[in-house]
């Protein structure tokens, strides 16, 4: 009989289950300390690359790594990401069309962006994606392309993924926060959690491995459930990633709702005492994490406790076309308006280059986040 993640959910909880006892050690400053363990990150050395001088900021990132959000539009209403009111949708003759797409990923390629990501909104609400997926892939041999990813909710997924696998893509990243149906309502306002979980299962099926189950973690909504998303690496090679609760406009994002990496690893050494730091690739935005004998693994996305600036290479292109150098910053760049005027390729790229110049050395810290105005997360891309 088949072992689905669905399956495996259901009798961890009905033989016995357990309970999970969150140790805070007294006060903010002891949950934003740098990890419990104090040995230094092992960082394997990225082979070398082009690196233009296009896509390499003034502190010496390079930016190989560019994430396009194909779409700002969702079919669900995550309480992080979008306003409990909505948003104003911009118009479609704004949206950047498929062909516009395929021609700023070229573009970035050419300056040596070998990892491209689609994201949204929801990617698959488009129906040119896996048009688009095909025509980014049709450069890989020319620019030595090594990834096409999404970042999807899922519930969509199981579905369109054999013909998105045919089309090229590599690599998939599926948003779940919880591991209970009432509660995915809940911080979705909309249902599909079985439909997500089967998605999980057909990507696996179909030899994603790892897939990559990208969790939000916030206070008093999903904290609980940290130790059943470690179990599902057990059986499965699945990569869990829990990530900081970040502030965006209109997700009322307060200090109180931000469980910290410090206190999720203090949560998971009180069922897995073992866990096991692991080595992390250059350019990392997750801290790896293991439990020894789980098929899967673990990691953390620091964004607020721990930041990561230092070693930043992605760039973001919105919905609309615009270019973000930092997912915190409020700047931005019109590359749609520059397609549209006809401007040569070296004006597109000074005009790139002017952008990641600008980019500053980290963000602004989370407090100062949380004041500052920027996009909702659905209108700047997951």
């Amino acid at each position: 009989m088949k072992r689905t993640i669905f399956g495996v959910f259901q009798r961890a909880h009905t033989h016995g289950g357990h309970s999970v006892v969150c140790r805070r050690e007294g006060g903010r400053r002891s949950q934003f300390t740098t990890c419990l363990e104090q040995e230094e990150k092992q960082v394997q050395p990225e082979s070398e690359k082009i690196k233009s001088s296009v896509l390499t900021d003034l502190f010496g990132r390079h930016h190989n790594y560019l994430r396009i959000s194909v779409s700002e539009r969702c079919n669900l209403r995550c309480q992080y990401c979008m306003p409990e009111e909505g948003v104003d949708l911009s118009p479609k003759d704004r949206i950047l069309s498929g062909k516009e797409i395929v021609r700023i990923s070229e573009l970035f390629m050419k300056q040596g962006v070998n990892k491209i990501r689609l994201t949204g909104g929801e990617p698959l609400v488009r129906g040119d994606l896996k048009d688009i997926i095909k025509g980014i892939n049709s450069f890989r041999p020319q620019y030595n392309l090594e990834t096409i990813a999404i970042t999807t909710n899922g519930v969509t997924l199981g579905k369109k993924l054999p013909q998105l696998k045919e089309a090229g893509l590599d690599l998939i990243n599926i948003s779940l926060d919880t591991l209970i149906p009432a509660k995915f309502e809940f911080i979705t306002r909309r249902k599909g959690w079985e439909r997500v979980m089967n998605s999980i299962d057909t990507a696996l099926d179909l030899g994603y491995s790892p897939v990559k189950v990208n969790c939000v973690v916030m206070r008093g909504v999903n904290e609980e459930e940290i130790v059943d998303f470690v179990k599902l690496t057990k059986d499965k090679n699945i990569d869990v990633r829990f990530i900081e609760y970040m502030p965006f406009d209109g997700n009322k994002w307060n200090f109180k709702k931000m469980v910290s990496y410090a206190e999720m690893i203090d949560t998971i050494k009180s069922t897995f005492p073992d866990l096991q730091r692991m080595s992390d690739h250059a350019n990392d935005t997750s801290k790896a994490y293991k439990v020894p004998g789980h098929e899967g693994q673990i990691g953390f996305i620091t964004s607020m406790s721990e930041h990561f600036c230092g070693s930043c290479n992605r760039l973001r292109v919105t919905a609309d076309g615009n270019l973000k150098v930092c997912l915190f910053g409020n700047a931005e760049v019109s590359l749609r308006d520059e397609l549209r005027r006809g401007a040569e390729e070296e004006e597109i790229w000074q005009f790139i280059e002017e952008a990641v110049k600008r980019k500053k050395k980290q963000h602004a810290g989370m407090f100062n986040l949380s004041k500052m105005k920027n996009r909702p997360m659905i209108l700047i891309g997951g």
